[in-house]
């Protein structure tokens, strides 16, 4: 199980520096003169601010304890457009953008070679008369299997087809390791099947998701159309219907997050006599999995459900949401009409997003997709030099000493508890910038005149890939993301932490700012990766990591109540008028936040020796450090998509993140916030996990 620090989906990022306003003071309750300006530093300057800090994004009109992700980004957000193809921006788009530029030059040098694997996939896609040209001709093969489809003992063998083409069908299943023998591959099986994002979008009545799933039902009616079906409207209300009656049976999102919960072993034969209906032993093996006897399945009743489901529903439905599905998956190198459509739906209707991004973008993130690690190797080897890896693992080993400290200090955990917490500690893997071992891309068979083929044959050579690590030994070398993603995750299994090479750089990590900086931005995501394997989820995970109960019943108890109360704080959350944080939903983020920054603000005043820290453009130390970290989080987004992420995604809007820091203690100090301001807590109310 992996904890990510965000989703792309949700970007943010920054605008240039500027001049540097004044900071409030901690001492004194109004906003000190500027101070004067301390001599030009000897070493390279930031590439923000004077010392890492974009100052001309703030706000000094709101006071930080009021509204503390204003104060620190009023006037970036005020003035920064979220540009026409996005749906949101802030630092993590913008870095975004500057990797996919990187990459975009590189691929170009790469592709003057006429025998470029990486300029042929690059080059297909980006040859749209080419790919209009062919019109459906190349996506008909598959079709004409999906329409042939004449009985339901057919369909297991299909839908084992769609995954291996990289089509989602209602069983979604993938090797991974088995959380209870995290030394062994397993397959595990989990609900699928819905088009819209989550079972709320079809099943609550207010009034913007019954305008989206009208929306969605015009959608699946273009779709059809332009597949050349007839009826198309009648038939897209029966998918509508048929994916509703998926959408009752299927988990919550905070029921699917939980690691015990999701944790059903079973065999086979077990499966197939708790949900009747469906022939799971033959899409087994029509899968490749052959010789398998058990697996995981993540949502039993779920799957029940959808088995009785599958058991009644007409055959031309089922070949119907399938042909839809397979559209979707191969819009962007099908015919310009039908990725039109797609991105109307799922880009403007679904995120608000007026533009789609240009051609060349699309083929940088097809080309990295199809050729991953073929397309980092070229990244890393210009983009990440050693020196930047060794700065961040000496990060990464003060914050990782930091957070055994908090251990040691805990007064809640039972000391066998705590030893048991400082062995998981010095098991950490961490991966930084890249992996030690490149996976071999050279089976694959690319053509520079076949978009839809590169596409079809890269979704079956990763599947092949998967599935064939079932009975081999760990891939412990492999990475969930490229070197050039702005992102970081958490691996429970594993026990890893991994930082890719694109998100050490500023605002994140600047070898050339003030080290508060640099321990507020990328201290504090190393901090929450960190405390992933410790938040309500990964402390299931023992110093093995492995799925087990290696807590006392008083630490659980102790640790519950804890998470409690940043359950509600974060549910008193409220975006929009109709629309609330899910405290639940998010607490894992939450946890990683809130131990991440406490952690991190260790590490830093660790790190100072005893010594005070220096002023800096009349600010202290500690204001510096938690400016790092709203910075990193300056973010805004479009209505539509911030109403998608609070219904989906586990990570908490920017502004909730930012205002983690009222439980923090030093925050209070930092900038003299005072009872009577909104964000003010009384010491007793804020909420201390680690």
């Amino acid at each position: 199980m992996k904890r990510l620090l965000l989703v792309l989906a949700a970007t943010t990022a920054l605008a240039g520096c500027a001049t540097t306003p004044a900071m409030v003071d901690s001492t004194a309750g109004e906003t000190p003169a500027v101070a004067d300006a301390a001599p030009a530093p000897s070493r390279p300057s930031p590439e923000l601010g004077t010392y890492g800090f974009d100052t001309s994004g703030m706000n000094n009109s709101v006071l930080p304890g009021d509204n503390y992700f204003e104060y620190a980004n009023g006037t970036w957000l005020r003035d920064t457009p979220i540009p026409a193809d996005k749906s949101g921006y802030g630092m993590f788009a913008k870095l975004d953008d500057i990797s996919k530029q990187r990459t975009r030059e590189l691929i170009e040098e790469s592709a003057k070679d006429s025998n470029s694997r990486i300029g042929a996939v690059y080059a297909s896609f980006t040859d749209q008369a080419a790919i209009d040209a062919k019109g459906m001709k190349p996506i008909e093969p598959w079709l004409g299997q999906i329409k042939a489809l004449n009985n339901r003992g057919g369909l297991p063998a299909l839908y084992a087809a769609a995954a291996r083409n990289g089509v989602r069908t209602p069983f979604g299943a993938y090797v991974g390791q088995d959380d209870k023998n995290p030394d062994t591959y397993i397959l595990s099986l989990g609900q699928s099947g819905l088009g819209l994002p989550d079972r709320d979008y079809y099943l609550k009545d207010d009034a913007k998701l019954t305008d989206i799933r009208a929306k969605y039902l015009q959608h699946l009616t273009n779709m059809l159309t332009l597949a050349g079906e007839p009826n198309a409207a009648a038939r897209a209300t029966a998918i509508l219907a048929f994916e509703t009656d998926l959408a009752r049976v299927h988990w919550t999102r905070v029921d699917s997050r939980d690691a015990t919960k999701t944790y059903n072993k079973m065999t086979v034969a077990a499966l197939a006599k708790s949900a009747p209906g469906f022939d799971f032993a033959r899409m087994i093996r029509e899968s490749g999995a052959n010789g398998v006897s058990d697996l995981i399945v993540a949502q039993p009743s779920a799957i029940t459900g959808e088995a009785r489901i599958l058991g009644r529903a007409p055959l031309g439905v089922l070949r119907d949401q399938l042909l839809v599905r397979s559209l979707s998956a191969f819009a962007s190198v099908l015919p310009s009409a039908v990725d039109r459509e797609q991105f109307a739906f799922y880009g403007t209707t679904l995120n608000g997003t007026p533009e789609q991004e240009v051609r060349w973008k699309r083929a940088v993130s097809f080309t990295t997709g199809a050729l991953q690690d073929d397309v980092s190797k070229l990244y890393v080897a210009k983009y990440f030099p050693p020196e930047t890896k060794a700065a961040a693992d000496a990060l990464v080993k003060n914050v990782v000493e930091a957070m055994g400290r908090r251990i040691d200090g805990l007064t809640w955990m039972a000391p066998a508890t705590k030893q048991r917490a400082r062995a998981k500690l010095a098991n950490f893997t961490t991966k930084i910038g890249y992996p030690d071992q490149w996976r071999d891309m050279s089976g694959l068979q690319v053509s520079r005149d076949d978009a839809f083929g590169n596409a079809l044959r890269a979704n079956q050579f990763d599947y092949a890939y998967n599935i064939e690590k079932l009975g081999k030994p760990i891939y412990r070398w492999e990475w969930g993301m490229t070197p050039m993603t702005i992102n970081a995750y958490a691996n429970f299994s594993m026990s890893e932490i991994v930082f890719p090479a694109a998100i050490l750089q500023p605002p994140f990590f600047d070898p050339n700012a003030d080290p508060a900086l640099n321990y507020g931005g990328i201290g504090a995501v190393i901090g929450h990766e960190i405390s992933h394997h410790f938040d309500d989820q990964g402390s299931k995970y023992d110093e093995n990591g492995r799925l087990a109960d290696w807590w006392t019943p008083s630490d659980v108890t102790a640790f519950k109540a804890a998470t409690d109360r940043l359950v509600a704080q974060y549910d008193a959350y409220q975006p929009f008028p109709d629309a609330k944080v899910n405290g639940r939903l998010t607490l894992g983020e939450n946890i990683g936040d809130l131990a991440g920054l406490t952690v991190a603000y260790d590490a830093y005043q660790h790190s100072l020796g005893g010594a005070e820290a220096p002023s800096i453009d009349g600010t202290t130390g500690a204001q510096r450090f938690y400016l790092g970290w709203a910075q990193v989080w300056r973010a805004k987004y479009r209505e539509a998509a911030a109403r998608q992420r609070l219904l989906t995604d586990s990570h908490s809007p920017s502004e909730q993140r930012v205002s983690v820091v009222r439980n923090l203690d030093p925050w209070y100090g930092a900038f003299n916030v005072q009872p009577g301001q909104k964000l003010y807590l009384a010491p007793e109310q804020r909420v201390r996990v680690w």
